[in-house]
């Protein structure tokens, strides 16, 4: 949840807001994203309305008060105003009209002003709060930029996930975070991953300690977030049912299944090399080629007594 406080500070925003009046609501929380425009609830049809949303009063809005008789303008603000909205933004640079000053002082509910015009305003703030309150999880991993890939490393403590970012790193690939990664998704079939404040572009290498990647090699190296695209398993099993690469497992991570590769860690494998190849082999699937099926058909097409 955000509150309308964070909402009114937001250097991120891309538009500046103003305090007009009800101070005492900068503590509300907004709970959803999608902004409204009360236009329907000010004329009596209150079931329209949604609580806990910003609600946003732009020219016709504001028109449609002003034209009002003083009592029923006053009655159709107190009526917005008292049914648990989140804060009012008023938009266009417009004045906002006294009788929604007074109901909203009344109620303890926030008024702000921008000179944004009224779809830019929506705009961006639907994406600062949909970034706000996207869910969010702690993995237990790394994540490293690899041919333009975001790719999540995960598996049991110890087993060298660390030590194949820092690989991957030495071959140039961009490093994001490491042992903790925050992961939002940000829409339906999105996530993006980023480092916890505190271990911002600093790895954990066993027998050497923790290391700043940036200052090692260089402002580059290193993003603050990324999105997953590809998710490798370090495993201790050396099972390997599928050799051929045939199956495709996914990783459910926020209820977004994301393509898997597990890679068994044994002595003397370049787990940094394995991993870059995974995400080689990623991209050529998604460009419709699948070097395993293509494999097979060839295999197939010689059993049939074809040409190679």
């Amino acid at each position: 949840m955000v509150s309308v406080r964070e909402l009114l500070d937001a250097r991120t925003l891309g538009v500046a807001l103003e305090l007009v009046a009800g101070a005492r609501g900068l503590a509300r929380l907004i709970t959803n994203p999608r902004l409204q425009q009360p236009g329907l609830a000010l004329a009596g049809y209150l079931p329209q309305l949604h609580p806990d949303r910003v609600q946003v009063l732009g020219n016709s809005e504001v028109g449609y008060l002003a034209s009002l008789p003083d009592d029923d303008a006053r009655g159709a603000a107190m009526a917005v105003a008292g049914a648990g909205v989140a804060c009012f933004v008023v938009t266009n640079g417009t004045p906002p009209p006294g009788v929604l000053v007074d109901a909203a002082e009344s109620v303890g509910v926030t008024v702000l002003a921008t000179s944004a015009a009224t779809g830019d305003f929506i705009r961006v703030a639907t994406a600062w709060l949909e970034g706000r309150l996207a869910p969010e999880h702690t993995v237990h991993g790394g994540l490293v930029e690899v041919h333009g890939l975001g790719v999540l490393i995960v598996g049991s403590s110890g087993i060298g996930k660390s030590e194949a970012a820092l690989d991957l790193i030495a071959r140039g690939h961009r490093f994001v975070a490491d042992d903790a990664v925050l992961v939002r998704r940000i829409s339906p079939t999105e996530l993006r991953g980023r480092t916890a404040e505190l271990l911002a572009h600093h790895l954990e290498i066993r027998g050497l300690g923790v290391v700043d990647v940036g200052a090692l090699f260089g402002a580059l190296a290193t993003l603050d977030e990324r999105q997953i695209d590809l998710v490798v398993e370090l495993t201790e099993s050396e099972d390997e049912p599928d050799r051929l690469g045939l199956d495709h497992p996914a990783y459910l991570l926020l209820d977004v299944a994301l393509p898997l590769v597990r890679i068994p860690v044994t002595a003397g494998r370049n787990l940094g090399l394995l991993i870059e190849t995974a995400a080689r082999n990623q991209l050529l699937r998604w460009r419709g080629r699948d070097s395993a099926a293509d494999f097979i058909a060839r295999i197939d097409n010689r059993a049939a007594g074809g040409g190679s």
